[in-house]
């Protein structure tokens, strides 16, 4: 029996065994080294060569990937590792570091219950190391640290043995900090990072070696012996002595959940039903015979086998033939072949139990985000998954041949299947498709995929996504509907930071309210009392309140009034742009008593005239997309860097010294970063290491407001001035 052979059937051996299983996930700041971590756990157990293990970047099979040395798509890959005289499956989801592919970090973390944050020594925290762990936390799912490229801080910053330990102190210490204000209540304490149990450990992706407390003690290797391993380049020895993969399966195993501990937490956050019916019991049981459940975290599209979806399994059994039934769209389908990954390829299983990661193929129609169940014992649906960042960058993409529409459209249907994160616009009067994606990089990534699924276009230069507000309040104005037998009176104000800081930060839920259960987190989050009892729809980060009493027949167009309302939030008033941050009130209303004069085509234009009236008279303004700038330079190039910023409208916002190198953190609006990667590197003569976050959205200084509302506008196809308020109320 080959040695793969011997794998496969201990796979679909342990699958059955939850106690023995470990779903991890590695996540990190760009270039901090997760891919190279996981070669060598691919390497401790046996799925590629040791001598390869760092240099090969096993997980970081796509062409792009490779040509960018970075990771784009999260991967995934299963494997046998003894430990301590048993045997462990270990299924290990590679994800990316860079902000624009954040997206996979958060469908990823779903799957997982572990995750071991990867800190490079040299760079120590940096913003995407939080926002990555941030994405962990908010799924319930466990960290521990491992610092890497120690041997850099011995052979190139020259760091005395004293000043290691106080840079590692520096690190452990962030990292505590941020699982302290972000993991939940229970956890806080619990899941602090220590040196003294193990779930610290440090060492050298690259040169396959880590040493934490237990390694230590059981090989007598010190701190001391290391840095003289480090100073005389004898990291290979070192590697035999303290290999890598060891260390860090023994920190993922004693430290990391198995499925049949995480899920009794887990389940309770991100499932929606009644924990006491059976389908909840055999979650919180990971039982393999209950109802079936399964979380989609991801979806590709194969050339041979058509969509292949990615999912946790949480209860139940997913079998080859098996009927499924999708509980967002509905749908029922048939699932073609399940099995598990090894990296690029797939091993189809027949079976797969809960507790594991599964593949799965012939899943019609089915999207990240969706719930599985059996025909019979349908379920709730699980969470929906909430992204930290938004689209901000546009382009306009087309065919270059009018023949390659059709097929360009099925593939940009496809795209937006695979990266939720993607929002594809697609006209087909007009031939012109916009997609949105996270930055300027990722929109690179889609047109080279687009062009490899065999569709040859031409993008326009990036547009960048604006939203619309209003400062001030206005109202009570009157819509009237087309036919004049119904009115609406409605009011428009700013809403309150806190209640919009709850809704961003997922304490409050976006969708339509039914019941009052609600209530009192709005409440909470500082929304009045006699207001929350009566919101209806919380929208694109929008509240609708009905604030009318005893309006007959309001009930029966309560959901065209609020599909009035979503749509005007959908195409603000300035410039069509998204609406956010804003409170709408509904304060009066006169409805027809036929229900044929109160149809959808007369509901829908009275609450939108009312709206944008509304929000021409309470000083509308434009937000723009603000990226955090963080850069790493030698003090002599400092200058240059901050004059780089000032030129593109940043404010600095902080700046730090460590030795000669200085950090300097900046604001800068996303229409400025275009083009910013060459400029940077021709400023610091290549010298700086630079990332960026995304911050949300602020006012577009006042001197811009009408210049951009003007361009956008011609853009589209609008007159160049908007309407006043007038136009509306006519």
């Amino acid at each position: 029996m080959s040695r793969r052979a011997k794998m496969i059937s201990k796979i679909k051996e342990l699958m059955y065994k939850p106690d023995y299983i470990r779903n991890i996930g590695i996540v990190a700041h760009i270039d901090h080294g997760k891919t190279t971590l996981s070669d060598n756990l691919l390497a401790g157990a046996g799925m590629i060569s040791a001598e390869l293990a760092g240099d090969q970047l096993f997980l970081d099979f796509d062409e792009q990937e490779q040509a960018r040395g970075i990771t784009i798509d999260a991967a995934n890959v299963s494997m046998v590792h003894p430990y301590n005289g048993k045997e462990y499956l270990i299924n290990l989801i590679d994800t990316p570091g860079h902000v624009d592919f954040g997206g996979d970090v958060t469908r990823a973390m779903r799957a997982v219950d572990g995750a071991v944050v990867v800190v490079c020594a040299v760079e120590g925290v940096m913003p995407q190391t939080e926002t990555v762990l941030r994405q962990a936390l908010k799924e319930h799912v466990k960290p521990v640290l491992f610092i890497n490229k120690v041997d850099r801080l011995i052979n190139e910053l020259k760091l005395k043995p004293e000043e290691l330990q106080e840079r590692f102190i520096k690190i452990i210490s962030q990292v505590n900090k941020l699982i302290k204000s972000m993991a939940p209540k229970e956890f806080k304490e619990k899941w602090q990072v220590r040196v003294e149990d193990g779930s610290v450990a440090f060492g050298s992706a690259y040169y396959n070696w880590a040493i934490n407390v237990p390694i230590m003690q059981e090989t007598g290797i010190t701190f001391k012996d290391i840095y003289q391993y480090c100073k005389e380049d004898r990291q290979k020895e070192l590697a035999q002595k303290v290999p890598l993969h060891k260390v860090l399966l023994g920190m993922v195993v004693e430290h990391l959940p198995s499925p049949s501990e995480s899920q009794t937490y887990r389940v309770p956050v991100i499932w929606q039903g009644d924990l006491e019916s059976g389908e909840g019991q055999a979650m919180l049981k990971t039982d393999p015979n209950g109802p079936l459940a399964v979380m989609i975290t991801d979806v590709r599209i194969d050339k041979h086998a058509g969509e292949v979806a990615t999912g946790r399994i949480f209860g139940g059994t997913i079998k080859k033939g098996d009927e499924i039934f999708l509980v967002g769209s509905h749908t029922t389908s048939r699932v073609q072949q399940v099995g598990v990954y090894m990296g690029p390829e797939r091993i189809n299983t027949d079976v797969v139990p809960a507790g594991n990661i599964v593949a799965i193929t012939g899943a019609k129609n089915v999207v990240a985000g969706e719930t599985i169940c059996d025909t019979e014992r349908k379920i709730e649906a699980f969470e929906s998954l909430e992204h930290i960042s938004e689209p901000v960058v546009t382009v306009a993409v087309e065919a270059k041949n009018t023949k390659d529409l059709p097929k360009l459209i099925e593939v940009l249907r496809q795209i937006a299947k695979e990266d939720p994160t993607v929002k594809v616009e697609i006209n087909e009067e007009t031939g012109e498709h916009l997609v949105s994606g996270m930055g300027e990089l990722h929109l690179e990534i889609i047109a080279y995929r687009i062009n490899e699924k065999g569709v040859e276009i031409e993008t326009s230069e990036p547009i960048v996504v604006y939203r619309e507000t209003v400062m001030d309040t206005a109202g009570p104005v009157e819509g009237k509907s087309p036919n004049k037998h119904n009115r609406f009176y409605i009011t428009i104000e700013p809403l309150e930071e806190s209640v919009f800081k709850a809704i961003q930060d997922g304490q409050i839920k976006e969708g339509r309210i039914k019941g009052k259960e609600m209530a009192n987190k709005f409440i909470k989050a500082g929304l009045d009392k006699e207001e929350a009892r009566r919101v209806w729809d919380v929208y694109e980060k929008n509240l609708f309140i009905n604030m009318t009493r005893g309006i007959q027949y309001l009930d029966e167009i309560k959901e065209l009034i609020l599909d009035g309302f979503e749509s005007a939030i959908d195409d603000g008033p300035l410039a069509k742009e998204k609406v956010m941050g804003v409170k709408v009130k509904l304060v009066d209303a006169k409805i027809h008593e036929d229900a044929v004069h109160r149809g959808p085509a007369q509901v829908l234009p009275a609450v939108r005239r009312a709206m944008y009236a509304a929000m021409m008279m309470a000083e509308p303004k434009i937000l723009e997309p603000i990226q955090k700038v963080f850069i790493n330079v030698p003090q002599e190039y400092m200058g240059n860097a901050t004059r780089e910023i000032q030129n593109r409208r940043g404010q600095i916002l902080d700046m730090s010294q460590e030795g000669d190198m200085v950090t300097v953190e900046a604001k800068v609006p996303v229409a400025e970063m275009f083009g910013f990667a060459g400029d940077i590197r021709s400023a610091t003569e290549g010298r700086c290491l630079w990332s960026t976050e995304n911050a949300g959205f602020e006012k577009l200084p006042d001197e811009l407001q009408k210049t951009i509302i003007r361009e956008i506008r011609t853009r589209k196809g609008l007159s160049p001035e908007p309407y006043g308020a007038d136009h509306y109320l006519s």
